[in-house]
């Protein structure tokens, strides 16, 4: 009995450990959920023009991507669950089992009970000892005999309410695993429609190759852009550190050293290191969207051969959306970009954040920003049909992925 109670405690932790998994399941797939109407929502607003446009496509390789995830979500649900439903019908049946035996044994311990339940059999039992001592156990040995029936009815009744409450989580359990299934089913239903989708546009967008092209030239001047006005902010620092060096040199008769890097003040590196604690938990520099085009190098999404490179990420949102810092900081440069749109680049210690493709710019140079401070409204290219944010980290001259910095 000691083993079989050791193992249900150890079932009962397992469960317990399974539906701390099945709980952060159930969160990742209600985010994916979110998502995914999100994406169909920008989709449909989309789809007043019947123009098939590049951001189209990559809404739809974004739902693609959110709906495949989803899916596989989905499957660790279903294994998770059946798990449980393993465990559970094995438990069930150990403890019907073990209720059983208990039943059995209990049985006799009444039919023995019965034949000597006289109060003159147990005084005759008591009396009729040898010594006094043994008298003493005999009547401790009753007295024992009496509590462990008491324990046995109460485990009995214990066991069997157990069964039934095992028996009816089982059987929520296998409706909850149906209704996955189900609805699994209809995801990859429609999976497959958005895949159809998908290869009709692109075949569509792969005509357009000398447009695709032209705007991949444009994109990279603005990449360009945003790299020289950062290496110029940069260079101007250095520039006005050597300049207090040298006025400071003066002052004190004392040699300083001659910088080639940025140098920070006390309330800049204060600033430097909190940015720096907070990667993965910086806020979105939107309220609401989704990214759809990472940073670095890969295959251009139409064009084939061709590689494109992201010095940050692209956030596709609704029209009329702002654009918001994600830390406090101080804003170092707010400029015009090629294509007629602003960026506004904002320093955090060492640390940079940049926005580009802004309108309505709410901020000026060497204004003071507090974190998710609007800072303008994103831009919105009509016959494109898009309003994409282009967000940029920076540390120092070295190009970070904004992905491993923003909550996920």
């Amino acid at each position: 009995m000691r083993c079989f109670l050791l193992l249900i405690v150890f079932l009962l932790f397992a469960a317990l450990v399974n539906g701390q998994s099945l709980e952060e399941l159930r969160k990742k797939k209600q985010k994916t959920n979110d998502e995914i109407k999100y994406t169909t929502k920008l989709l449909q607003e989309a789809k007043t023009n019947q123009t098939k446009t590049l951001n189209k496509f990559k809404i739809l390789n974004k739902q693609i991507e959110l709906r495949t995830n989803l899916i596989t979500g989905i499957n660790s649900e279903v294994g998770v669950l059946a798990d449980f439903i393993d465990q559970n019908a094995w438990l069930v049946a150990s403890l019907n089992a073990d209720l059983e035996g208990l039943k059995k044994e209990y049985a006799q311990m009444i039919v023995f009970a019965q034949k000597n339940q006289t109060n003159y059999s147990k005084l005759l039992f008591v009396l009729s000892s040898n010594s006094f001592n043994q008298a003493y156990k005999r009547l401790m040995y009753l007295r024992q005999y009496t509590e462990y029936r008491k324990r046995q009815a109460e485990l009995i009744q214990w066991i069997r309410d157990l069964v039934q409450v095992k028996v009816s989580r089982l059987q929520l359990q296998r409706a909850e695993k149906e209704t996955l299934l189900q609805t699994k089913k209809r995801e990859a239903d429609q999976l497959n429609k958005e895949k159809k989708q998908q290869g009709q546009v692109l075949t569509t967008l792969q005509k357009k190759q000398k447009e695709f092209e032209k705007k991949l030239k444009e994109q990279q001047k603005i990449e360009a852009q945003l790299s020289n006005e950062i290496e110029k902010i940069i260079e101007e620092e250095v520039r006005k550190a050597r300049e207090r060096a040298k006025e400071k040199e003066k002052q004190t008769g004392v040699k300083q050293s001659t910088t080639t890097k940025y140098e920070m003040t006390p309330e800049e590196k204060l600033a430097s290191g909190q940015f720096e604690q907070n990667k993965r938990r910086l806020p979105w520099p939107v309220e609401r969207g989704i990214i759809t085009d990472r940073f670095g190098v890969h295959e251009h999404p139409v064009l084939k051969n061709i590689q494109v490179k992201n010095n940050g990420v692209d956030i596709s949102t609704a029209q009329g959306v702002k654009a918001r810092a994600v830390f406090a900081g101080e804003v170092s440069r707010v400029f015009m970009v090629t294509g007629g749109n602003r960026a506004v680049i904002i320093r955090h210690g060492k640390y940079l954040t940049v926005y580009s493709n802004l309108v309505d710019v709410q901020v000026k140079s060497g204004d003071k920003v507090a974190i998710k401070q609007t800072i303008g409204t994103i831009g919105t290219d009509v016959d494109d049909e898009k309003t994409v944010l282009k967000f940029q980290i920076w540390k120092e001259n070295e190009k970070l992925d904004p992905e491993g910095w923003i909550a996920k």
